[in-house]
Formats: C-alpha cells, sequence, structure tokens
C-alpha cells in the first residue's frame, strides 16, 4: 500500500493519481487544477468537442470530464504526461491510420503534451461517436 504524504489517502499502487481534498465540480476546476501543458490540451479538447457538438452536456464524473448526448459518452483525464482520452476501443481502431504515433490502449487513446493534438482526427471520432447511425 501506498500513502499519499499530502491528504493521508492510501492506495494500491505506488503514486497512484488522485486529488487531495475536494474533487472538482465543474471541468472548469478541473482545468484550473492541471498543469500548463495539460490545459492547453484539455481546452483544445474542450473546444473540439463543443465545436462538434454544441448541445452536448458537459459535467464532471469520476473526477474528469464527461461529455454525453444521447446516451454516447466520451470522457478524458489529464496525466502527468499525457491526457487519457476514452473514445471506446471500435472507435479508435477504425482511425487507427490516423493516429500512428500515438499510444491507444483497451479503450483509450494516449495524447501526449510533447506531441501536436491530431486534432482533425479528433473532430472526426468525435462527430462519429456522436452522429453514427
Amino acid at each position: 500500500m501506498w500513502k499519499c504524504p499530502k491528504c493521508g489517502r492510501e492506495f494500491k499502487n505506488t503514486n497512484q493519481g488522485h486529488y487531495c481534498g475536494k474533487a472538482p465540480e465543474t471541468v472548469d476546476e478541473y482545468t484550473e487544477q492541471q498543469i500548463p501543458k495539460a490545459k492547453e490540451h484539455i481546452e483544445k479538447l474542450r473546444n473540439i468537442i463543443k465545436k462538434c457538438v454544441p448541445e452536448v452536456s458537459e459535467y464532471i464524473a469520476w473526477s474528469m470530464p464527461y461529455y454525453e448526448k444521447n446516451g454516447q459518452k466520451i470522457s478524458f483525464a489529464a496525466c502527468k504526461t499525457y491526457i487519457s482520452f476514452y473514445l471506446g476501443a471500435e472507435l479508435i481502431e477504425s482511425f487507427e491510420s490516423e493516429l500512428s504515433g500515438f499510444t491507444v490502449k483497451k479503450n483509450a487513446l494516449y495524447l501526449p503534451y510533447d506531441k501536436t493534438l491530431p486534432e482533425k482526427a479528433i473532430e472526426n471520432m468525435v462527430k462519429q461517436k456522436f452522429f453514427a447511425e
């Protein structure tokens, strides 16, 4: 067991990522708690999602930003060196050729802070997620 030196919570994994104290209630609060490089990626993702799906609901769940419309959901989480963007394994797999150079694990696309976001691929995935028949 690992114990966070700041808040005293115990976790199975050493240096487990978590929020010490009160979790954010809005995506703005979430963004403010992140490092500058993460903030930049978060704002770009938010803008892409809202541009592609203007009527999408934005909220915090599991201490990370969630977006939902008609039962379809996507989310992301800021980590130390990348954003984990959760879109679903099948959707990510269908864009494999556009995402070369990016890591994919299970249902998440890893977007490192030191790489430019594949904005066009993200736009297309978001549109397909929310508007696919």
